[in-house]
């Protein structure tokens, strides 16, 4: 089955559509002004992401919408950060490279993590979501199907303690713009 999009609200839809449309080269498409059900109004944005689209709300409504919300899909909830995040496939290494890059030239922090069978970028956009690019690097095979299920299965999962490779590059030491 396909994926349309997935949704999210925002508190700075400027500095939103920035983060999509300039560090992750997604292309604006659709923008849906309504009234809302409390007296207010939004706006949905919809980007698209070349298989699928990432949608934000821009919300206006003090019946339905505390002021002080916080848009952050995990740390929102109480959550560490890595729990719920958008990921994105690249085709190849020179791709996740180039994200990397676009993301430190923009002035965002971005972290690369070698989980062995892929490898990860991550940066947060304005909203406080973690956001990724991966890489799948090899093939998940039969074996690791069987795996899987069996970690699923166990009341008490055996763990992984060995930490994935990680690479963390800060935007102003790469001379991003300010």
């Amino acid at each position: 089955m396909a994926f349309h999009h997935v949704a999210f609200a925002t508190r700075d839809l400027a500095a939103t559509h920035a983060f999509y449309t300039e560090a992750m080269g997604f292309e604006l498409v659709k923008v849906e002004a309504i009234a809302t059900p409390g007296g207010g109004w939004a706006r949905h944005a919809f980007y698209d992401t070349g298989d699928g689209m990432v949608a934000v709300w821009d919300l206006h409504d003090d019946a339905e919408v505390p002021e002080d919300f916080d848009p952050a899909i995990s740390t929102g909830l109480g959550l560490p950060a890595y729990v719920n995040h958008l990921a994105f496939a690249v085709a190849d290494r020179d791709a996740l490279d180039a994200a990397r890059d676009r993301w430190l030239a923009l002035g965002h922090d971005v972290l690369e993590l070698d989980h062995g069978w892929c490898t990860s970028v991550y940066a947060d956009d304005p909203n406080g979501i973690l956001v990724e690019w991966c890489l799948t690097t090899r093939t998940l095979t039969a074996e690791d199907r069987a795996e899987a299920l069996a970690l699923l299965a166990a009341d008490h999962p055996a763990i992984d303690h060995k930490p994935p490779g990680a690479v963390a590059y800060e935007a102003a030491a790469v001379g991003a713009r300010p």
